[in-house]
């Protein structure tokens, strides 16, 4: 009898990197790894860490070194890091967290098991060198789909020519809940939880050069995923009860551009939302300088896509923006959100901003005030501007001290949580349809359900707050009527299940 393998995975950071800890634990599992939630109960803990800002990387520090801790008294005996800030650091993060017994880049997920027993075994994987992955694939998108052996997470692997198919069937004896995402070529996927909720990667990469952003750096060129695979993938989320797919990528208005179509997300979001057992299509990560009429009439009126746009505004001074590399200003920023809210009044938006950006005046501050206060966003984050290794930005001048930076963060911060209060009190009286995350407790089944309107994404926009969980049970899509509003979140009253009663092997495996 083979000998019993655990493995955890603690992922930090994105949807990106929820995606891709999935695709490790499908190649884990089809390996025969046992997954295991918790990090103590595990003899190798697998941290999935995000590389985007400083906080983010001190909390992917804070995970290694918290899950080394449980080597002195718990089963686990090994800790690796994985995902960006791995690969964009490579042995610099080996050298500098010596507690971590392996740091490996993207190009060892194809191994992941292999990688995993020989740390296991006390044998030592040379952590990469990180290099610019933008020079991994073509200058032209339209070469991109041709080139091979380039590691794309959530891909399937290398990338494979358009003309080229591989089949790799998978083994005959998966586990029960594994199977390939999307088709032959693509990587088996094991879902870590049982939410009604599942992201599905649309591309990987960026050709943006946004001056103060080391993601391109990192996670490569842009290069989409097949249509194909996009609705293989989704079917398969949604025999696993799954009710609502969020498309992720770092640019979704760019997809299909290497593939010939620039608009072939307006082609695939109808098919996606038409795929049985799935109620709503989320789209993230827009870029507003590459919206076009014929997305926002698709997001605005195709049943079964939710119109919400997480426009990436960043800001809206001009000045600010070119430095940034951006485009855009208040009045056309403005007149986006006008021309998305007289196709549907509804529609949710949300944004995140930088302040104290190199160079950026009083007046730049304040013209992003007045787009705030214009905009009627659903949700707003903002970040104080710091360096970042690599950045062009890093470079600059006219650095504004870390105090007025801190004073223009809370202030903005300020103005965020008023006027996104203010958009959720405009709520009052609507009608959402809402789909139920979560029940109150087991003490007190009084207490209120939780759960999302078409304009709140998972974790980052707020959530409806039922006043009973009476009738309500995780992955129903049900009507609601708004009575009360507690900050960015919403109160309702449930008015009535929206469809059929659900059949989905997710949700009865829930009663």
């Amino acid at each position: 009898m083979p000998e019993r393998r655990t493995v955890a995975l603690v992922t930090l950071g994105c949807a990106r990197n929820e995606v891709d800890s999935e695709e490790l634990a499908g190649r884990l599992a089809a390996d025969g790894w046992e997954l295991v939630e918790e990090a103590a109960d595990a003899d190798v803990a697998v941290v999935n860490t995000c590389g985007f800002v400083e906080a983010a990387k001190k909390d992917s520090v804070d995970a290694l070194l918290e899950a080394n801790d449980l080597k002195d008294h718990g089963r686990t005996q090994a800790v690796v890091a994985v995902g960006c800030m791995a690969e964009r650091y490579g042995k610099e993060l080996a050298e500098s967290l010596p507690e971590a017994d392996g740091v490996l880049g993207f190009d060892d997920y194809a191994d992941i098991s292999d990688r995993l027993q020989t740390i296991l075994n006390g044998g030592i994987h040379a952590s990469h060198t990180p290099r610019d992955r933008r020079k991994l694939l073509p200058l032209s998108p339209a070469d991109r789909q041709g080139a091979t052996g380039v590691a794309l997470p959530g891909h399937g692997g290398a990338a494979t020519p358009l003309t080229e198919t591989v089949i790799v069937p998978a083994p005959a004896d998966l586990p029960q809940g594994l199977a390939p995402a999307s088709g032959p070529r693509a990587p088996l996927r094991r879902r870590l939880d049982n939410s009604p909720v599942a992201s599905v990667k649309l591309a990987s990469g960026c050709d943006r050069r946004c001056t103060f952003c080391a993601i391109p750096s990192f996670r490569g060129s842009f290069i989409s995923r097949r249509p194909s695979d996009v609705l293989g993938e989704t079917r398969w989320l949604a025999e696993q009860g799954v009710k609502e797919v969020m498309l992720v990528s770092e640019n979704n208005t760019s997809y299909g551009k290497d593939l010939g179509d620039i608009r072939l997300l307006e082609t695939l979001l109808p098919e996606l939302a038409a795929v049985d057992g799935i109620e709503r299509v989320r789209v993230s990560y827009l870029q507003p300088a590459e919206m076009r009429p014929g997305l926002i009439d698709v997001l605005t009126s195709t049943p079964g896509v939710a119109p919400y746009f997480d426009l990436s505004f960043q800001h809206s001074a001009p000045a600010v923006l070119r430095a940034m590399r951006r485009f855009g200003d208040t009045d056309r920023f403005l007149e986006l959100l006008e021309t998305i809210r007289g196709k549907a009044p509804q529609a949710g938006v949300r944004s995140n901003f930088i302040v104290g950006f190199p160079g950026e005046s009083e007046a730049d501050f304040a013209e992003l005030e007045r787009f705030l206060t214009g905009a009627r966003l659903d949700a707003i984050g903002v970040f104080g501007y710091s360096d970042e290794d690599g950045t062009e930005a890093a470079t600059f001048e006219h650095k504004l001290d870390p105090d007025v930076v801190a004073e223009r963060l809370a202030r903005l911060s300020r103005l965020a949580d008023e006027l996104t209060s203010q958009r959720a009190e405009e709520r009052l009286g609507e009608t959402l349809t809402v789909l139920v995350e979560s029940l109150g407790s087991v003490d007190d089944p009084e207490e209120g359900a939780v759960g999302r309107a078409a304009h709140q994404a998972p974790e980052t926009d707020g959530q409806v707050v039922f006043t009973s969980s009476e009738g309500l049970r995780p992955g129903r899509m049900v009507e609601a009527k708004v009575v009360g509003t507690e900050g960015v979140d919403l109160v309702a009253e449930y008015c009535g299940f929206t469809g059929d009663e659900p059949r989905s092997p997710g949700e009865e495996a829930a009663r």
